[in-house]
């Protein structure tokens, strides 16, 4: 993945391989190794790869995309384990248990196992040329997509046995798998679900997580009943507490890494902008989203733990009640979702007298 967000990169400068090769004073078969994949930059020299940068951005490249290559080079660790094999015995060797995810890094590694672009690339409508050995997609071939998916569900069931020290590396595993579009995936994600303790309101554990992840799952394969039971039923003060504090995570608003799930609950408040976050979960009250419902739940949850969020900023709002508009004009959501919007969109009134 790092290889190929390095091409995508060098072409929006408009450099050839040759270009860079010239401009880092190397060969340009160094070049074409990185992004072909033939050279992985995970095995790059740390002061290198800085180079490599700096070039980049000195020739125009988006610092966006720079930043990106980070979540690519974790990517890349997580794919290169399960392309090695089955998961070992010590389940602490494996990249998935060692920290908890962000999206642009599963997005990354979502790249690989259907193609889709992750939403933080910035788009860039520009067409470039392509030379040398590199491949016009991220995706991964057939073959190599079906070991890691089979090496992510042996990984997750793994993880479950493993109990409470493997909840991470379960849980994790297990949404790569709802990537899977093979028949049996659903059914298959459903019995992992079964063998968790369901959710009880106003309790939390690591579970907690797991079963909101799965639920998540799921809804990519048209089932929004267990997302609905989920939020009834997994809530209550530290479940919204986790809820937030995960997605503030996820979106990239606290960026300092962590070693498991407890910072969910163990988390500060106020340690990450509420505002931010809002701007995120709003761009994210799109009925076409399978998990509509929970970000709808999140929004609302957001907007009664942080009580000032609605008198920041008259513009967002405005965004905000066009989606509410929208979805309360619908018939995708739950009737839960439908009084929590009700409940938003009062709120928006209120602040426009």
């Amino acid at each position: 993945m790092s290889g190929h967000l390095l091409k995508v990169t060098r072409e929006r400068t408009g450099r050839t391989q040759a270009q860079l090769a010239e401009d880092l004073r190397m060969d340009v078969t160094s070049v074409q190794g990185w992004e072909s994949g033939r050279r992985p930059l995970t095995a790059t020299q740390t002061g290198k790869l800085r180079e490599v940068r700096r070039t980049l951005l000195r020739l125009g490249a988006d610092p966006a995309l720079l930043l990106l290559l980070d979540e690519a080079l974790d990517a890349d660790a997580v794919l290169s384990h399960a392309l090695a094999g089955p998961p070992g015995g010590d389940l602490r060797d494996h990249p998935l248990s060692a920290w908890v995810v962000t999206r642009d890094t599963t997005h990354m590694l979502a790249w690989a196992l259907t193609g889709v672009t992750p939403t933080a690339i910035p788009p860039h409508p520009a067409t470039t040329a392509r030379r040398g050995p590199v491949a016009d997609s991220a995706l991964l071939g057939e073959p190599e997509r079906r070991a890691v998916f089979a090496h992510m569900r042996r990984t997750a069931e793994l993880g479950h046995r493993a109990g409470d020290a493997g909840a991470l590396l379960r849980r994790q595993a297990l949404y790569l798998c709802s990537y899977d579009d093979a028949p049996d995936t659903a059914a298959w994600l459903a019995e992992m679900r079964r063998l968790l303790p369901p959710p009880r309101r106003g309790h939390w554990t690591p579970h907690w997580a797991d079963q909101r992840s799965v639920a998540a799952s799921l809804t990519r394969h048209g089932d929004t009943d267990t997302i609905h039971a989920f939020i009834a039923d997994g809530m209550g003060d530290l479940g919204e507490t986790a809820n937030l504090n995960y997605w503030a995570y996820w979106l990239g608003l606290d960026p300092l890494p962590q070693a498991d799930d407890t910072f969910m609950v163990t988390q500060p408040a106020g340690s990450w902008d509420g505002l931010a976050l809002l701007r995120r979960l709003n761009n994210r009250l799109d009925p076409r989203l399978g998990c509509i419902d929970l970000n709808v739940h999140s929004v609302w949850s957001l907007l009664g733990t942080r009580r000032g969020l609605l008198a920041a900023d008259p513009r967002l709002n405005d965004d905000l009640a066009q989606q509410v508009t929208t979805l309360l004009d619908g018939d995708v959501v739950s009737r839960q979702s439908r009084a929590e919007l009700e409940s938003v969109y009062y709120g928006l009134r209120l602040h426009r007298v």
